[in-house]
């Protein structure tokens, strides 16, 4: 009986972790707000020289809220999907509550096990989006 509960437990897990995994696959083959946006407020480029991954993110800001955003890169699948992930995220946030985001949200967004090796693929994008905001507070016209 105890085996039972195990195996079922263990079973729901696989399943759970499985569908994260198609989900990141997804946002990799089919990435949301892939483009460049003509009319960016800011753009910031970050790579990741360990494994290649190139982030850039495009930014339009009014009122100190982000109201679009999008992307361009190349890389594997975990930083691709999530850059494409948090760029949905972060539509109508405030730049403070951005720039406030901890690695753990990212990490629950993409919801898969990060092994310690590809912890920077999976916070590439949070790296180039503060970077960017702070790139823009720090500019002259701000």
């Amino acid at each position: 009986m105890m085996n039972e509960q195990v195996n079922a437990e263990s079973e729901e897990v696989n399943q759970e972790d499985q569908m994260y995994r198609e989900n990141i696959l997804d946002y990799y083959k089919h990435p949301r707000n892939k483009e460049v946006l003509p009319n960016a407020t800011l753009l910031h480029r970050e790579l990741n020289p360990l494994c290649g991954d190139d982030v850039t993110v495009y930014l339009q800001i009014e009122n100190n809220k982000i109201i679009r955003a999008t992307f361009m890169g190349t890389g594997c699948a975990i930083s691709q999907a999530s850059i494409s992930l948090l760029t949905e995220k972060i539509i109508e946030k405030k730049l403070e509550e951005i720039k406030n985001m901890k690695k753990e949200e990212i990490l629950e967004m993409l919801g898969i096990f990060i092994s310690p090796g590809r912890m920077k693929c999976a916070l590439l994008s949070l790296k180039t989006l503060i970077k960017a905001i702070e790139k823009h507070e720090q500019s002259p016209k701000n």
